[in-house]
């Protein structure tokens, strides 16, 4: 990728401190994209994110977005900092760990989770999507041209046994994500959801995991190369599709890479 191919563009990734989040924070400035990075309570991290980019391309923001007037405080930081939104990464996210750190051991069945943890995971990974994208789209629709990228997962972790309420929480974005895309037909902006392909080693997963359990984990940068092609005019009219990261060919051309990462298994626009 040449360093100037996203020169002008003004990207939002919200949990952008960690994981997936800081990759595709950093993958985006290194493309030449500026970045609003967003964090719920961890300041520390998406400041360390900021300058770890190396330059002033990245604005570090403490924003919860299940809060809808924080998610318009984010959209409206990025607008009148730069001038405009090209991309919005639905990134934060709360995983199993609130339900349990032996979550990958010993399954939680759904009637011992306490509903106060349901909801807060539920109001992050379901709710803080619709809310920003509800934010940034008036602006997108205006401009004639946007990106929103869902951050998913494998549909077997969906169906993973005591995986509630995180893998209900996933199916209903990618629901969202080909609802939003027909929503949004014909406006310039596209609405794609994009995932690793697999176990990622993110803060998702429990610090006591051994190491032996570790070594298979997915490096978080796998999604920046999909996640660049989605910001470029090279995805121009992709929409409504699902694009596995752990599926992207880096020795195959970009659009024969792209073509094989999409995992769409029936669910695409017709």
């Amino acid at each position: 990728m040449s360093g100037g191919r996203l020169e002008g563009k003004v990207a939002i990734v919200t949990g952008g401190g960690r994981g997936l989040g800081r990759a595709m924070v950093l993958g985006l400035a290194a493309a030449g994209a500026r970045v609003v990075a967003t964090a719920a309570r961890e300041a520390a991290e998406i400041e360390a994110v900021a300058g770890e980019s190396g330059s002033s391309r990245v604005i570090p923001m403490i924003a919860d977005v299940a809060r809808e007037e924080d998610c318009a405080r984010i959209v409206a930081l990025a607008r009148d900092r730069f001038g405009r939104l090209d991309m919005l990464v639905n990134n934060a996210g709360r995983g199993m760990k609130y339900i349990s750190e032996r979550f990958l051991t010993e399954p939680t069945r759904f009637w011992e989770i306490d509903p106060d943890v349901w909801r807060m995971v539920i109001d992050t990974n379901v709710n803080g999507p619709f809310l920003m994208a509800r934010a940034a789209a008036p602006a997108m629709i205006d401009a004639g041209r946007g990106r929103i990228v869902n951050i998913s997962m494998n549909h077997a972790t969906m169906r993973r046994r005591g995986f509630s309420p995180y893998g209900p929480s996933k199916a209903a974005l990618e629901s969202e994500t080909i609802i939003w895309a027909q929503d949004l037909d014909g406006t310039g902006v596209t609405v794609n959801a994009l995932l690793p392909g697999g176990a990622t080693a993110t803060g998702m997963i429990p610090e006591g995991l051994p190491q032996e359990a570790r070594t298979g984990l997915l490096d978080p940068a796998i999604v920046v190369p999909p996640l660049l092609w989605l910001a470029s005019e090279a995805s121009d009219g992709v929409t409504g599709r699902r694009l596995d990261a752990s599926r992207w060919r880096r020795e195959l051309s970009e659009a024969e890479a792209a073509k094989a990462a999409m995992d769409d298994a029936g669910w695409a626009i017709a």
